[in-house]
């Protein structure tokens, strides 16, 4: 006797002999003369029959042996009388594992919904599309790392605990070990967060020669604040801004402000902001009508000004006098220095830092790992815990990366297509039921074999960012006014942007390369100024694909260390954060590329499957982390 898989077992080329199989009973259908059980393991997509006789086995076993119930049968493997499978198991014996009360067992028989299925997520890996998709996924991951194998990388096991944030959007889990019920604070005297603001004002007023003008206006102002009434304040002020706007100077000191106005604002403003820790509780109550006045007064500058500019440093100019009376009061931080790691760690959402460190020394490497986004997306292309793969080499360049990107994926949704043949063509016919409710304009252009085989045999089309805005230009789409958002040079292409170019223009993979600097990464290899871009651009480079749009980001990454140094500080980076980053270029620096591609992206192409929450086991997505 032998225990062997479904797949197996299915694939036999002798019979006769005794055999066990083990696993999930799908269907029972009763006849007068047998007993049909359809049984599977996972192995495939394909179910092994056991025919039963009717007085073989006692009536209260039979009655168990329900969809659902987990079983091993014994008996002998025979051809298959019926059609659809070579074999079929004639059972001599049947063991119940598992029981599955057919009134509870939410999985039965029928068609059930994607959203109906996320909601049992824990059982649904037993349907037999999401058994088809978790195989593919697995043989896709399989593919990932025997494709760097195979081409000389090293598989780099970045951090998820990190205190960097790689793509600077700030959306970051945090990792703390504080006792959530008695967080440690830091106190911040307002008088010092004051005193620093006004210094800094000074001296821009003074550089300006604006001093006796904020002198005068400042008179002004002083005489109404002393009746402390809001009304006439405004009133005041909007005088103060009109005589001001008339002075040439001022436009001098929006740059510099908005940085000084970006930290007062957030000193105030969130102080009683409970999501962030802050209370007033703690203050007395003058204390409290004061902090409530001054951020009013904040608000109508704000509202009348359109926020961030030099008017409302002269608002702050006038009631400095009132921040003073603040002097014992202060605004509370958390005290990470007391946390586990002595800072503040998040959970990560990229390896590509700490991967170029690995590629500047072992040449070629890789990353596969978890990484997390506190994005409040409700898409169905976004999660919030999503697996990804970023390479990275040195000595590549940009087009060095490209051709790295496009010979990847083409090898391992080659490999998928040679591997996963049945789940594949299950996949594809549930897909060609589903769009049959649809309009023929929504329908997919060819079945999901054919668009996975196109991508591997055919080249990707290449063409720059400018290239394409051209070409979205005149397109009829946009002259017809049709795009949701607008095309222009300069703008973060959109979905419906990319998948023009893919599904209408080209009909084909596409490769974005030299977007604009100022939506791109800090990281990014800034390139040469050119006629043939309306403005500074990075090697950057984006893979499209039909259906989803972006599926692969990436860039030659750039060492040059005055470079990336202007750069960082341009963008707003604590260099202190990243002086190791930093660092890598001014020890033997090198050119070198990567791109990091989302694996659920690859998978939901590959599976055929609308919705990303469907291709990985259990979904990370806004007020869901049930299971």
């Amino acid at each position: 006797m032998s225990l062997l898989p479904v797949k197996q077992l299915l694939a036999s080329e002798t019979t006769g002999h005794t055999i066990t199989v083990k696993g999930w009973v799908r269907t029972k259908r009763e006849s007068k003369n047998a007993i049909f059980i359809a049984i599977n393991d996972g192995s495939t997509i394909h179910n092994l029959q056991a025919v039963a006789e009717p007085g073989q086995f006692s009536e209260e076993t039979i009655r168990l042996v329900t969809t659902g119930a987990c079983v091993a049968i014994t008996g002998t493997l025979v051809e298959s009388m019926g059609s659809g499978q070579k074999v079929e198991v004639k059972a001599t014996d049947i063991h119940l594992y598992g029981p599955a009360d057919p009134d509870k067992f939410p999985l039965q028989p029928k068609k059930h919904s994607m959203e109906f299925l996320r909601e049992i997520a824990h059982l649904r890996p037993r349907t037999n599309t999401f058994a088809a998709v978790l195989r593919i996924r697995h043989a896709l991951a399989f593919a990932v790392h025997q494709y760097f194998n195979d081409n000389g990388f090293f598989y780099l096991h970045t951090p998820i605990i990190t205190a960097s944030d790689a793509e600077g959007a700030g959306e970051m889990f945090r990792v703390t070990t504080l006792d959530l019920k008695n967080v440690p604070f830091r106190s911040v005297k307002f008088d010092d967060i004051a005193d620093e603001y006004y210094s800094k004002l000074l001296k821009i007023i003074r550089e300006n020669d604006l001093e006796s003008e904020v002198k005068n206006l400042d008179k002004k102002i002083r005489k109404i604040d002393k009746e402390l009434s809001f009304e006439k304040i405004i009133k005041a002020d909007q005088g103060m801004l009109k005589e001001l706007s008339q002075n040439s100077s001022y436009k001098a000191l929006t740059t510099d402000f908005k940085n000084i106005y970006k930290k007062i604002k957030t000193s105030f403003f969130a102080i009683e902001n409970n999501k962030k820790g802050h209370s007033m509780s703690f203050l007395p109550s003058d204390v409290v009508e004061k902090i409530t006045f001054v951020k009013g007064r904040m608000r109508a500058y704000r509202d009348f000004t359109k926020a961030e500019s030099p008017y409302l440093a002269l608002s702050f100019y006038n009631f400095t006098e009132i921040i003073k009376q603040l002097r014992n009061s202060s605004d509370r931080k958390i005290d990470f220095s007391q946390d586990f790691f002595g800072r503040e760690t998040n959970l990560t959402v990229s390896g590509q830092l700490e991967g170029e460190l690995g590629a500047l020394a072992l040449s070629k490497i890789y990353t596969f790992g978890p990484t997390f986004r506190a994005e409040n997306s409700n898409t169905t292309r976004h999660l919030a815990e999503f697996w990804m793969i970023e390479p990275e080499m040195a000595f590549y360049e940009l087009e060095d990366n490209m051709n790295l990107a496009e010979d990847f994926v083409k090898s391992v949704i080659g490999y998928a297509l040679e591997h996963c043949a049945d789940d594949l063509a299950f996949l594809q016919n549930r897909l060609i039921d589903e769009e049959k409710a649809k309009p023929q304009a929504d329908r997919s252009p060819m079945p999901l074999l054919e668009k996975l085989d196109f991508v591997v045999k055919n080249d990707f089309q290449r063409l720059t960012y400018t290239e394409a805005i051209d070409i979205l230009l005149q397109s009829k789409p946009h002259k017809e006014k049709k795009f949701q958002y607008p095309v222009g040079w300069g703008i973060d292409l959109q979905s419906e942007h990319e998948r023009f170019l893919v599904e209408k223009h080209f009909k084909k993979p596409v490769i974005l390369t030299n977007y604009p600097r100022e939506i791109k990464s800090f990281y990014m290899k800034q390139d040469e100024e050119s006629s043939a871009a309306p403005g500074p651009t990075v090697r950057a480079m984006d893979v499209l694909f039909p259906g989803i749009g972006e599926i692969i980001g990436g860039s030659q990454r750039e060492d040059n260390y005055e470079k990336l140094l202007a750069r960082v500080e341009e963008v707003g980076i604590d260099k202190k954060t990243i002086w190791w980053f930093l660092e890598t270029r001014q020890f033997g620096s090198a050119p070198h590329s990567g791109f990091g591609l989302g694996f659920e992206r690859l998978v939901l192409f590959v599976t055929g499957m609308s919705n990303i929450r469907d291709v990985i086991p259990f979904p990370r997505t806004p007020k869901s982390a049930e299971f």
